[in-house]
């Protein structure tokens, strides 16, 4: 069944509006869709290993560009959701006190979240949530996404076919590893709120 859904996936890759279906993936992915644009990202570098930085640069457009949708998200929903939730609870203070630490650190916060396995659309959402300060927002966001989508392409434009060759032979351990991963950023999300 992994083996079809690969070669399914590597079809889809080739196809000629897999770029817009990439960058929808990577736009929403950073807001509020739970799959990393990597599932396109990948196979579509390995279809058409010339194209790798620009399939990296439209991947990090969107996905920045979603992390602002995210950050709107985030900020709209401070005052109608979490704000009342946090009054009725007694956290206010303690909530004030919590932004004060993450505008301190949130650019170093949301580059992590950008470069990492852990779910960037945490930060971008509670980047919002605390208006951070929306040009370091913005500039950390593109030097995380911009940081993991070119290493990505870099990789696999000069060591394509090799990776190729080790992704195919390796394909049910390295979907569990995935998946693995993708649940671990999960679940430092939830430990660490």
């Amino acid at each position: 069944m992994i083996r079809a859904l690969y070669d399914w996936t590597m079809r889809l890759a080739a196809h000629p509006r897999a770029m817009w279906t990439m960058a929808g993936v990577s736009f929403a992915e950073s807001s509020f869709f739970p799959i990393p644009p990597d599932v396109m990202l990948i196979p579509m570098i390995l279809a058409d290993r010339k194209r790798a930085f620009l399939i990296a640069a439209v991947c990090t457009l969107a996905s920045v560009l979603g992390g602002m949708f995210g950050y709107l998200i985030g900020y709209a929903l401070y005052e109608a959701l979490a704000e009342p939730i946090l009054r009725a609870y007694g956290y206010v203070d303690q909530f004030h006190a919590f932004e004060a630490k993450y505008n301190e650190y949130g650019s170093l916060i949301v580059a992590m979240g950008a470069l990492t396995p852990f779910p960037y659309k945490i930060t971008t959402v509670f980047s919002g949530m605390v208006s951070m300060v929306f040009p370091a927002f913005v500039i950390a966001s593109v030097l995380g996404r911009a940081s993991r989508f070119f290493l990505v392409a870099g990789l696999l434009y000069w060591f394509g076919e090799p990776i190729r060759a080790f992704i195919e032979k390796y394909l049910g351990l390295l979907t569990i590893l995935f998946f693995l991963l993708l649940v671990g950023g999960f679940a430092a999300v939830k430990v660490l709120l």
